[in-house]
Order: structure tokens, then C-alpha cells, then sequence
């Protein structure tokens, strides 16, 4: 029989401090979170409309871009409201419910854009090192396939983790010093053995952040290895140009994570609100960079955006006639 000193997971109510030690600046952080999911959504959606719309970028570069865009607009409409919620008026009281599926969602869209920068990083080394065999190779069939592979992995990597919580018992606190229902936050508010979580959810992080970047760095030492054989110096430049806008996405997305990841594990005299600032940065940073980053470095997304731009400011200099 269970001690009525023990509450269960069903039955409780979670309250996201956010900030522990940054309480007064809650309102001034809000703004640069309000900037960064308005860059978010305004910048994924103008990717999105300029590839949708314009048949020229149907190719498997910028679709891959497509699948980053939604990514990551579905990552942030799963953080930014509650965070800002929280920093606007402390309204941090979170159901075991929606904490679980806030937490399920986060973590399995953080694997799905893991799982597609290394698609992306294979399409590179695929139009380099095989371009004859380019179209053959990344058919819109394959395509497709690696967006459910992506779906499902990021799903049943991460469906795990909300039943390994459930048969934990909170005995203690129910207050989650962090902004969000962070996997291992959560975790460390339970009475009880909780070395089955904290296994599998490193075991997992390391499937997802050792296995991506280790073959996103074969892939481009193949990519480097294939260049330097080039003789020709403008068709080395060209080739490794095509790959810059994807080594920025890869720092932006993978440098903020494994800081997070290594600071939360092995940071124990690292202030607690680095490690949520940490996290946090990995979470807005990305999403909203992103889109900034292929539209300044891929000519094709840069000069159809300014194209749309300015279809939109001669229908509204026609308008008045």
C-alpha cells in the first residue's frame, strides 16, 4: 500500500517556476522571447510559402527545408505560449497531462530536425561527391520515406519517456525549477529509483546527438575529401558554397544542444539558471536563426523573396487607382 504522503503522477498538478534566481527580470527576458517566436513564425512561414509556391525549389534541398520549417514552427508553438505565459504573469500551473505531452512533443521535434539535418547533410554529399546520380538517388519517393522516418523515430525514441514517469511516485515538490517540462527536471522531482529514466533518456540523447553527428561529419569529410580533388579553384569554391548555409543550421542547432546536454549531466557547479538559460537557448534560438540563414546565403530563397516583396509593394502602389 502506498504512504498518503505520496502522490501520484495522475493526480497532481506541475507549476513551472521558469527562471529560478531571474524572477525580477522575468518581464524584461519575455521581449527577447516575444522577438525570437515572431522571427520564428514569420521566417519558417515565408520559407514555406516561397518553396510551396515557386516550382523551381520542387527539389530536394529546399523540400528538406520544408520539413525544418515546420519542424520547427511546431516546435515553438510548443514552448513560446506557456513560456511567455510565464514570464508575463507567473502562470506556470501545468496539469501531469499536458507536462507530459509538452515534454513528449519538445524532445521528439528536437530528434525529427536532428534527423533531418542529416538528411540534409546525405543530399549534400550525394549532389557532390554522386551528382550524376543526384535524381536518381533522392527521388520524391525517398524523399517522403525520410520524412516519416524522421516522424517516427523522433515518436518512438521519445514515447518512452512519459510511461517510465508515470510509475514514479512525487512524494516532495511539485514545482519544476525551469520553463518548460524539461525530461530530466521532471525526473528529479521524484521519491524513488529513477535510474531506468535517467538511462534511457541518455541512452536516447546519445541515438540522436552521437549517431546524427557522426555521420553529418563522415558526410562532409567525404564532401571535403571530394572537393580538394577538384582542380579547378572556382568549381571548389562553388561546391563548398552549396554546403554553407547548412554547416551555419548545424552549429546554430547541434553547439546550444550539446552545451545544454553536457552542462545539465556533468555542470554540477554550473548555476541553475545557465543550465535553464542553456536550454532555452537551444529551444528559440534555432528556429528562429534558421530561416535568416538560408535566406541570406541561398541565392534562390534570397532573390525569390525580394521578388515577392516586390510584387506586394506594386499591388499596394496600384491599389489606389
Amino acid at each position: 500500500m502506498v504512504s498518503p504522503n505520496h502522490t501520484f503522477l495522475d493526480s497532481s498538478v506541475f507549476i513551472l517556476m521558469g527562471i529560478p534566481g531571474l524572477e525580477e527580470f522575468h518581464l524584461w527576458l519575455s521581449l527577447p522571447v516575444c522577438l525570437l517566436g515572431t522571427a520564428t513564425i514569420v521566417g519558417n512561414i515565408t520559407i514555406l510559402v516561397v518553396i510551396v509556391t515557386e516550382p523551381a525549389l520542387h527539389k530536394p534541398m529546399y523540400l528538406f527545408l520544408c520539413m525544418l520549417s515546420t519542424i520547427d514552427l511546431a516546435a515553438s508553438f510548443s514552448t513560446v505560449p506557456k513560456l511567455l505565459a510565464i514570464l508575463w504573469c507567473g502562470a506556470g500551473h501545468m496539469s501531469a497531462s499536458a507536462c507530459l505531452a509538452q515534454m513528449f512533443f519538445i524532445h521528439a521535434f528536437c530528434m525529427m530536425e536532428s534527423t533531418v539535418l542529416l538528411a540534409m547533410a546525405f543530399d549534400r554529399y550525394v549532389a557532390i561527391c554522386h551528382p550524376l546520380r543526384y535524381t536518381t538517388v533522392l527521388t520524391d519517393t525517398i524523399i517522403v520515406r525520410i520524412g516519416v522516418v524522421a516522424m517516427v523515430r523522433g515518436s518512438i525514441l521519445m514515447l518512452p519517456c512519459p510511461f517510465l514517469i508515470q510509475r514514479l511516485s512525487f512524494c516532495q515538490s511539485h514545482v519544476i525549477p525551469h520553463t518548460y517540462c524539461e525530461h530530466m527536471a521532471v525526473v528529479k522531482l521524484a521519491c524513488g529509483d529513477t535510474r531506468p529514466n535517467r538511462v534511457y533518456g541518455l541512452t536516447a540523447a546519445l541515438l540522436v546527438i552521437g549517431v546524427d553527428l557522426f555521420c553529418i561529419g563522415l558526410s562532409y569529410f567525404l564532401i571535403a575529401r571530394a572537393v580538394l580533388r577538384l582542380s579547378s579553384h572556382e568549381a571548389r569554391s562553388k561546391a563548398l558554397g552549396t554546403c554553407g548555409s547548412h554547416v551555419c543550421v548545424i552549429l546554430i542547432s547541434y553547439t546550444p544542444a550539446l552545451f545544454s546536454f553536457f552542462t545539465h549531466r556533468f555542470g554540477h557547479h554550473v548555476p541553475l539558471h545557465t543550465h535553464i538559460i542553456l536550454a532555452n537557448v537551444y529551444l528559440l534560438f534555432p528556429p528562429a536563426l534558421n530561416p535568416m540563414v538560408y535566406g541570406v546565403k541561398t541565392k534562390e530563397i534570397r532573390e525569390r523573396v525580394v521578388r515577392v516583396f516586390q510584387k506586394g509593394q506594386g499591388t499596394g502602389l496600384k491599389a489606389p487607382e
